[in-house]
């Protein structure tokens, strides 16, 4: 069986989209399923490309239990053609995705993450908590659990 592809989008790969990544992976990995998903994530700038995670991000998936590691990369065009699904954080990040890509199909794999939000509100969007403290960083973290959640659901309905 051919893994379902999985690509998470932020604006510099350092906050958002290398924690859904990681809860991502944890949740398939919990729910014995790790090895049907290919999973990365990418950021639709080049500011932070081979940075690491951002430190609050780090410590807030540590309180969690969560390890968060890798280093930030660009989205490429070419990750259209690698992965089935791609989850931009906000309407900016899936502006830029739905801006580079070639055709309708390519068009169809870019979501919302917060569309898998069982709790979403008004907004559609995942914050960026850069500018933010600690809190900031709890609450981004707390809404990737549910939609990453929700997600592998979604995904691993036949």
């Amino acid at each position: 069986m051919t893994p379902r592809r999985v690509l998470f989008v932020c604006l510099g790969n350092i906050c958002r989209s290398p924690m859904a990544e990681v809860l991502f992976r944890h949740h398939a990995r919990q729910a014995g399923c790790s090895a049907e998903f290919e999973i990365d994530s990418a950021g639709t700038s080049n500011w932070e490309v081979g940075s690491p995670p951002d430190p609050r991000m780090r410590r807030t998936a540590a309180r969690h239990g969560v390890p968060l590691d890798g280093r930030a990369r660009q989205f490429r065009a070419t990750d259209f053609d690698r992965f089935d699904v791609i989850l931009a954080m906000d309407r900016e990040n899936r502006s830029h995705l739905t801006w580079m890509a070639r055709d309708e199909k390519d068009r169809g794999k870019v979501h919302l993450m917060r569309e898998f939000d069982p709790r979403a509100d008004d907004s559609p969007d995942v914050p960026d908590p850069y500018g933010g403290g600690e809190r900031a960083f709890e609450e981004v973290y707390q809404m990737l659990d549910r939609s990453t959640r929700s997600l592998l659901d979604s995904l691993s309905t036949p």
